[in-house]
């Protein structure tokens, strides 16, 4: 079995700090959620306005999915990264399988969590604040994990692509900026964000 000879310490530092916020955020979601089944139709600590608000998101269809709270997930989920960040510190090294399962975890995240911003944004016209505290982690999160694999070779790739990645990765912060950037111009596009502020 193939195993990583060096230690992503930074990579762990920063997988352990996004799992805790993560499920910091899905915590509170999911306490929110409990609000709404026991107290129906009082406000929720995180409503803010009309536009800024977790009732609208957590009461509809898209806030359970899958049959079951959304914050159901992040809390288990979360966990994984938390996991693989402290196993990593702790001197662990993983096979490519691994690295491979734990990307394609993070893309399926990423995948969810982009389909949730265009519902927010588009279909119930709010903005979650702490949704948009698990978007802000679940973007960085796949873009370190995903360039970490292809710059180490875990995903399959050219050199091209290998070396691309290795530059690309030590641009994470910026390149999460420009995420950022994209869904708040479309917010502003969509909402008006400013002129309701």
């Amino acid at each position: 079995m193939q195993r990583t000879d060096d230690s992503p310490r930074v990579l762990a530092a920063f997988l352990i700090l996004a799992g805790v916020i993560g499920e910091i955020a899905a915590f509170a979601l999911t306490i929110e959620k409990i609000h709404t089944l026991t107290a129906p139709g009082e406000s929720l600590s995180c409503d803010f306005s009309v536009l800024v608000q977790c009732g609208a998101n957590l009461q509809s269809w898209q806030g359970s999915l899958f049959g079951f709270p959304n914050p159901l997930l992040g809390l288990a989920g979360w966990a994984a990264p938390i996991a693989v960040g402290v196993s990593i510190l702790a001197g662990a090294g993983f096979a490519r399988w691994f690295w491979v399962l734990f990307n394609v975890g993070l893309a399926g995240a990423l995948g969810f969590v982009i389909w949730l911003i265009s519902q927010s944004i588009f279909t119930l016209g709010t903005l979650c604040p702490w949704c948009m505290v698990t978007w802000s982690v679940t973007i960085p999160a796949f873009l370190a994990v995903t360039l970490y694999n292809f710059s180490r070779g875990h995903l399959p790739a050219t050199a091209t692509v290998r070396r691309t990645a290795r530059t690309l990765y030590n641009w994470i912060v910026p390149l999460t900026v420009v995420c950022y950037l994209i869904i708040a111009v479309i917010a502003q596009l969509r909402l008006d964000v400013l002129r309701s502020l």
